[in-house]
């Protein structure tokens, strides 16, 4: 019994670091779907945040984010402590004494959620790409990754007050992706659209991104990571029942993925009379977004419904922002925002144990807080060293003035 525990383990740990790994990996599809979305004078400087932002979410939530998520007593507000490394792998004693409730290390589980709350901060980079500084930038994700997520975090997978009112969110459709886009929200309102997106007249004027083959293969880097993020969700694999209910769940990420990814290609033919490559590849974005609130419970054809609605939302979400003049590039707050609170309302459709009545709750605390604490950390950073940089460093492309480098200088004009 003693070995069979063991093994069950480590098999259960090794699972928990390999999704993990899946998870940081769409830190990759992140970066390479953003650069491929932006202007080429832009890349450099875009690629820099994606990767700094990463060191900093894991540096940040390592001195206090994941004391504050998990230090927490049961249905809390605010964290017994703020600051301090909580990481505690059991002994092999305290293992077998568990009896198999302890089944994987305390390190794999810091190792899985760091990654989580540095796609949350990716999230807010694409929606205030090409105009902001990339120190403004670095300087919330201290707070966002911190202090920010990690606090809401601890309402609901902390055990706080939001999961003793019953909201659910089996792997972060609100408690990852409508955080990050409410916190991109704030910081677009007070950052202002791109020089030349709006007219005078109230058109909308499209500028393109300079690599369309580099945005497709960070979708697929982002789909091929949604597995680790939905699948590693279940904690465990070293049963039958916890492996089918994995594989179940890998099933339904996969299939909402391409309901979404249809419905917005069906839509987007309606609307423009052609294939509109960006709305596709956010429509297979806002399908797995859509189902990361609940991946298990549903069968593969509910899954990919849930998904084509995703798809649906997300086209119209984006020229809807376009309309009232919110300028995100990469339609970020789209995709993880508006899709975000679908997921999280399409809960109580296939698991009795949610309401539509605590996910509205469990929604809108998470996108109070969010907005509102980044509203005041954005606001007193414009204060402080300013958001935004200059109208001609923005003509001339951020790379240069924030980077000092190009991305592709042998096509640059001199």
């Amino acid at each position: 019994m003693e070995d069979i525990i063991q093994v069950k383990y480590a098999l259960d740990t090794f699972y928990f670091l390999v999704m993990g790994a899946f998870v940081m990996w769409m830190a990759a599809g992140f970066a390479m779907l953003e650069a491929g979305l932006v202007r080429s004078k832009n890349t450099t400087e875009i690629l820099t945040k994606n990767i700094a932002l990463f060191a900093v979410a894991c540096t940040m939530y390592l001195l206090c984010g994941y004391t504050v998520m998990y230090g927490g007593s049961e249905g809390g507000i605010l964290p017994d402590a703020w600051f301090g490394n909580s990481i505690a792998d059991a002994s092999v004693e305290e293992v077998l004494a568990s009896n198999g409730d302890t089944y994987y290390s305390g390190s794999s589980d810091f190792f899985f959620q760091v990654v989580f709350v540095a796609t949350a901060m990716s999230i807010v980079s694409g929606a205030v790409a090409e105009r902001m500084k990339l120190w403004a930038f670095l300087a919330f994700a201290v707070v966002m990754t911190g202090i920010i997520y990690p606090l809401q975090g601890s309402w609901s997978w902390g055990g706080g007050f939001l999961s003793e009112a019953g909201f659910s969110d089996f792997a972060g459709s609100g408690i990852v992706h409508m955080c990050g886009a409410s916190a991109a929200l704030a910081g677009v309102l007070l950052l202002g659209a791109r020089k030349g997106k709006y007219g005078a007249g109230g058109q909308v004027n499209a500028i393109p991104g300079a690599n369309l083959p580099m945005a497709t293969l960070g979708t697929f880097i982002l789909w091929m990571g949604w597995f680790g993020f939905n699948g590693g969700s279940e904690l465990m694999v070293s049963n039958i029942e916890e492996a089918n209910a994995t594989a179940q769940v890998f099933v339904n990420t996969n299939a909402a993925a391409s309901g979404g990814l249809i419905a917005a290609l069906i839509v987007a033919r309606i609307l423009f009379g052609k294939a509109d490559l960006t709305m596709v590849l956010n429509g297979a974005l806002a399908g797995l977004v859509a189902i990361t609130a609940d991946p298990l419970s549903p069968d593969p054809i509910i899954s990919t419904l849930i998904g084509a609605v995703g798809g649906v939302l997300v086209v119209f979400a984006i020229l809807a922002l376009d309309k009232i003049k919110i300028d995100d590039p990469v339609g970020a707050i789209s995709v993880h925002g508006v899709v975000g609170l679908w997921g999280v309302m399409a809960v109580p459709f296939n698991n009795s144990d949610a309401t539509f009545g605590n996910q509205l709750y469990g929604a809108f605390v998470i996108f109070a807080w969010t907005f509102v604490a980044s509203l005041v950390v954005w606001g007193i950073l414009k204060v402080v060293m300013g958001l935004r940089v200059t109208e001609e460093e923005e003509y001339e492309g951020v790379d240069l003035s924030e980077c000092g480098m190009e991305a592709y200088p042998e096509f640059t004009n001199k």
